[in-house]
């Protein structure tokens, strides 16, 4: 292990709350630095990742489509004379984030004072102010109804469902994953690991779906959902593209993304990935831009 990789990071980011960082090249771990114990936290919307592997997979096993209208695929929670946009919208707007409602949906403060229950009903029902597909807005609606419509369909929970397909073969121990009011996994957030665990999301991605000579992800969906698939409008690495439920980033990187800095960014120029647990409330763009800086030049 390189014990130097990581001092420059270490030293730059004393104004950052950075927990831990854990770095992979060519499959092998080459740094890690710990603040604090590598222990299991909330990797709020980086949990979003993990949603969109699950739909790749259910994809895969023929579940659905990507095409398919959330029309039909919720037909019992649509609203009584539902809108043409809420008709036009599919799986694929869902995961891009760009579903045209007025408003980002069951974000953390919303949720937390809900009295509904039926979030689906509760979404699926919000007015909507443009084409879906035509515009980015972050929502956490687009990775809820996700992981509801596999719950539904294959009568399993996302983490039953990626326990055997993901987690057990990544060495990962079931994880908790918070639920809504009627018992779903909550697909948007609040799934809980640590960055080693984080760490090897990324080296699967990185090995394009395939882990110790077994296809875990199709090679097809780990090529569309890191790609360009729409602006995200932003600045610096939050405007650099947006796939499904994948950012992309600087230097041809994308990565998985939470609030407060929860990062699995996938390096494949290096044949790298950089692994990051945080609380920092303030500046995460600082904390992707030390990675440019100070652990990049040094992969």
């Amino acid at each position: 292990m390189n014990a130097d990789l990581l001092q420059a990071f270490a030293r730059n980011t004393t104004g950052l709350t950075i927990q831990n960082v854990v770095v992979l090249q060519h499959g092998e771990q080459v740094a890690q630095y710990d603040w604090e114990p590598d222990a299991r936290r909330n990797i709020y919307s980086a949990t979003k990742s993990f949603t969109s592997t699950a739909v790749g997979m259910a994809i895969d096993e023929g579940l659905f489509r990507l095409d398919d209208k959330i029309a039909r695929l919720f037909a019992k929670d649509m609203p009584e004379n539902p809108c043409e946009e809420l008709r036009m919208l599919t799986v694929r707007d869902l995961l891009k984030m760009a579903v045209g409602q007025q408003r980002p949906l069951l974000m953390a403060e919303e949720r937390h004072a809900m009295k509904e229950t039926d979030w689906v009903a509760f979404a699926l029902a919000q007015p909507f102010v443009c084409q879906p597909g035509s515009r980015f807005q972050y929502t956490n609606m687009s990775g809820y109804l996700c992981g509801v419509l596999i719950q539904r369909l294959t009568g399993q929970s996302l983490v039953d469902y990626l326990t055997p397909r993901l987690f057990e073969p990544l060495g990962i121990p079931r994880p908790v994953w918070e639920t809504c009011p009627k018992g779903y996994n909550f697909g948007a957030g609040g799934l809980e690991l640590n960055t080693q665990e984080l760490a090897r999301f990324g080296q699967l991605y990185l090995q394009r779906g395939l882990w110790r000579g077994r296809r875990l992800v199709p090679d097809w969906w780990v090529a569309e959902a890191t790609a360009y698939q729409i602006s995200p409008g932003g600045k610096l690495d939050n405007g650099m593209g947006y796939g499904y439920q994948f950012w992309r980033g600087q230097h041809n990187s994308f990565r998985a993304d939470g609030k407060y800095g929860q990062f699995s960014i996938v390096l494949p120029d290096k044949d790298a990935v950089v692994a990051i647990e945080s609380h920092e409330e303030h500046n995460t763009q600082g904390i992707l831009t030390h990675v440019w800086e100070d652990i990049l030049p040094l992969l």
